[in-house]
């Protein structure tokens, strides 16, 4: 089966899907970042603190939990770790690094949200604005009502307004089609083009609730893409190489994929009922409609890792201020008041499995984050943030103890089993050789 999120495949009758949502010694990014920046980081890389990590990540290709793995930690000194263990393309056996390309997905949401707070920064946008007053497609919303005995939707007009800070949240109403049959069903019977196509047909789609009044995972975040967008006159791709892929030196992170950039894409392979991997071309849409701002970036370990470090840094990097400090903490913070996230129950299973981060507890939401309310059971501290994107590809950063890590993977479907036991794996290994480092 091929994977390739595009109009093509729409068109020829694919069933409707989402791309949402969803590493190894330390080099630096290039050599003069080397020489000025890294001789005690590098060091700190390959502390035998960590080879323990090093070991789970080699058990994890050798069983075949995965085909490749990159995984990365830091605290505010710098990375701390940097490990790859098995192949990028199964194909030509390239080892995987920390310098491969790999599909983003929902790890995408992370950044539009920071452009988006950089624009409520200047003043150029508020949490509490209507987001009408900016895309008029927003200033009416429709909630779907069910369906006739023809299998029609019915809609009604929302009460509520949808603000930048519902959108921002996932409490605008909106959803995905992965965890909610209704949008699928919707689709089918209209024709609208799932999200994942990067048609602009996809912004047709009514909300499911009252803007406001629950949490539910959507397509809210590229909503907020097009606010960006709209304010800044700019197209994403350019709005987010100025303004933070430039600042942070993520060369290899865009929505857009180069020739060469191509020849380092890692294979994406998807889980068989038996516990096997088979290798599937997957690729975002390269002539979208619009830059998804809720899953369509594309990027490499060490570029994103730099996204975290920002973020863990209170919105620095090696000298460049991509969000004030104050704004950093706000995101980190509960937004979504007594509300409550709450599990993403599959509605495609060969997409993705059932997915709640801490089940039997209560966890928030910020400005694009999950927020662990208690301590996790794998190291990190109450109040750190998270998220993941489709591909099994994952993050976390805990303010507390000022540490972040990720955890690189190309597997459907999402939220797979043996990947997330890695990934606690990982955590606990960082966690503990933080402490004998």
């Amino acid at each position: 089966m091929t994977v390739i999120l595009n109009r093509r495949r729409l068109l020829k009758g694919a069933p409707s899907l989402l791309a949402v949502a969803t590493l190894g010694a330390f080099a630096s990014r290039n050599a003069q970042a080397t020489q000025q920046g890294a001789p005690e980081e590098a060091a700190r890389v390959r502390h035998p603190a960590y080879a323990s990590i090093d070991q789970c990540l080699q058990r994890a290709v050798d069983d075949g939990t995965v085909a490749g793995v990159v995984a990365m930690g830091a605290t505010p000194r710098g990375l701390v770790y940097e490990g790859a263990r098995g192949v990028a393309n199964v194909h030509n056996r390239d080892a995987i690094t920390p310098d491969t390309i790999l599909w983003l997905l929902s790890m995408t949401k992370a950044i539009t949200a920071t452009a988006c707070m950089q624009l409520v920064e200047q003043g150029r946008l508020r949490l509490d604005q209507p987001a009408g007053e900016i895309l008029p497609q927003l200033k009416s919303p429709r909630i779907l009502d069910g369906f006739d005995a023809s299998g029609q939707p019915k809609l009604r007009p929302a009460r509520n307004t949808i603000t930048v800070r519902h959108l921002l949240t996932h409490t605008s109403g909106f959803t995905y089609s992965i965890w909610s049959g209704e949008i699928g069903q919707y689709e089918k019977a209209t024709g609208m083009p799932d999200i994942g196509y990067s048609m602009e047909g996809a912004f047709a789609a009514p909300i499911e609730f009252e803007p406001g009044e629950r949490w539910q995972y959507g397509i809210s975040m590229d909503w907020v893409g097009k606010l960006v967008e709209a304010v800044t006159d700019q197209s994403l791709e350019v709005y987010f190489r100025e303004h933070i892929f430039t600042p942070l030196g993520m060369r290899n992170t865009g929505f857009l994929i180069g020739s060469a950039q191509k020849e380092r894409v890692a294979t994406m392979h998807r889980r068989q009922a038996d516990g096997s991997l088979v290798a599937e071309p997957f690729e975002i849409n390269q002539r979208p409609e619009f830059f998804m701002g809720g899953g369509g970036l594309f990027s490499t370990p060490r570029d994103y890792m730099a996204f975290l470090q920002m973020l863990l840094n209170g919105g620095t990097y090696r000298g460049e201020r991509v969000l004030r400090a104050d704004t950093v903490a706000a995101m980190f913070r509960n937004h979504i008041g007594d509300l409550q996230v709450t599990e993403m129950k599959t509605a495609l299973p060969s997409w993705s499995n059932s997915f709640d981060q801490f089940p039997g507890t209560v966890h928030k939401w910020g400005l694009s984050f999950d927020i662990n309310t208690q301590p996790g059971p794998n190291g990190r501290s109450a109040g750190s943030v998270s998220w993941a994107g489709l591909l099994n590809t994952y993050y976390w950063v805990d303010p507390v103890k000022r540490v972040t890590g990720s955890l690189y993977t190309q597997v459907l479907p999402f939220y797979d089993a043996r990947v997330v036991d890695l990934y606690g794996q990982f955590e606990r290994a960082l966690y503990d050789g933080l402490k004998r480092a």
